[in-house]
């Protein structure tokens, strides 16, 4: 996950709201049960000490979420009575509606709810043309299309030999049409950044297309078993979507393995645990920070200080470097920050993907050993 996003709430000093609102229910009775939760998350984060300026500004933002179509819900980072930072989430929290007021954002679960989200563009292909839509856990919208020749693209029945000149000029229809749909989808590929295309047609169609398709893009490309209009299509996307999360889980978490251990020198590309963590982040080596979110260590406690790479382990440590105000805060959300700071990368990490790696659930990827 890309954290530039989050600059805006390590600009400014706790402490801070965080809270994470459930959208994905929608009935008629929404409008009045979002205003029962806005005037809840209010109340939890007066209770936390929260000042009341920063609670009217998230109960604020939250009821004018009454009428909100969202399908899965946001989060919403506020202090000072100003909503900071609000990014709408992938995935509905988990348990429900929560705020937490504490020294740093309490942006983990953003790794899970909102970051791993891939982007694809989904082609309807057929022989004169096709047309592309973008898709998200967000929702979909059109995204342009190409219109190739549009004849003659239809063989005849005929077996005549006076024929063949016509069966000729379809197959240079077919061909033609196929590389103009490569060539549009490549381009809409760059302009929107998708992570995935997927390809919905008839096997010939979607294959023809497929081999014109500039070679940086053949691991990109999916093409669906079901074609347009099935009810089955939406699943394949899903799937689809699914499964390249899952690869780049995986990937990211083999790069990790194959990093934590020592060469010759006794160094490592990669570490885990929180010691070693906080030096890597003082040392501002982190390149990318792997979270298992269920590990012991992501709540553990650690020390900050007013900048980000001012985190120790006790807070004497920070003494020792001349700080002189410190503020407990969890370990995750400390790392994260030095991660923003240094503009590192941050991957979640499932459980059943881990297998009790990285050990405690925190480790990062080293810039350099």
């Amino acid at each position: 996950m890309d954290l530039a996003f989050l600059h805006p709430l390590y600009e400014h000093p706790g402490p801070w709201a965080s809270v994470y609102v459930d959208t994905s229910r929608h009935t008629e009775d929404t409008p009045h049960e979002r205003q029962l939760t806005a005037q809840a998350m209010a109340r939890q984060l007066a209770d936390q000490g929260a000042d009341e300026a920063t609670c009217r500004a998230v109960q604020s933002a939250i009821e004018d979420l009454r009428h909100s179509s969202e399908p899965h819900g946001r989060a919403l980072f506020a202090r000072a009575g100003e909503v900071i930072l609000d990014p709408p989430l992938a995935r509905p929290p988990q348990g429900g509606d929560w705020a937490e007021w504490a020294p740093l954002p309490r942006v983990t679960p953003l790794l899970e709810l909102a970051g791993e989200d891939p982007v694809c563009v989904v082609a309807y292909v057929d022989r004169k043309g096709a047309d592309f839509e973008l898709r998200s856990a967000l929702g979909r919208e059109e995204a342009g299309g190409v219109t190739g020749r549009q004849w003659p693209v239809h063989r005849t029945s005929s077996v005549d030999w006076s024929e063949r000149h016509f069966q000729l000029r379809v197959e240079n229809t077919w061909e033609h049409n196929a590389a103009e749909i490569a060539d549009a989808l490549a381009v809409c590929q760059e302009e929107t950044r998708a992570d995935l295309l997927i390809l919905v047609g008839d096997d010939r169609e979607r294959r023809s297309v497929h081999e014109r398709l500039p070679k940086r893009l053949h691991d990109l490309v999916v093409e669906a078993p079901h074609g347009i209009g099935s009810r089955l299509l939406d699943e394949d996307v899903e799937r689809a979507r699914a499964e390249h999360v899952r690869r780049r889980a995986a990937a990211e978490l083999e790069r990790f393995l194959a990093a934590r251990n020592r060469d010759d020198e006794g160094r490592a590309g990669a570490v885990e645990g929180v010691p070693a963590l906080v030096e890597a982040a003082r040392e501002r080596r982190i390149g990318e920070l792997l979270i298992r979110p269920g590990g012991p260590d992501a709540h553990r406690e650690v020390w900050i200080g007013e900048d980000p790479d001012q985190v120790a382990v006790r807070r004497t440590d920070l003494k020792i470097l001349g700080e002189q105000h410190s503020w407990p805060a969890r370990a995750d959300d400390a790392l994260i920050r030095s991660a923003v700071a240094t503009d590192a990368a941050a991957l979640a990490v499932s459980e059943q993907e881990a297998q009790e790696a990285p050990v405690g659930g925190l480790g990062a990827l080293l810039r350099w050993k």
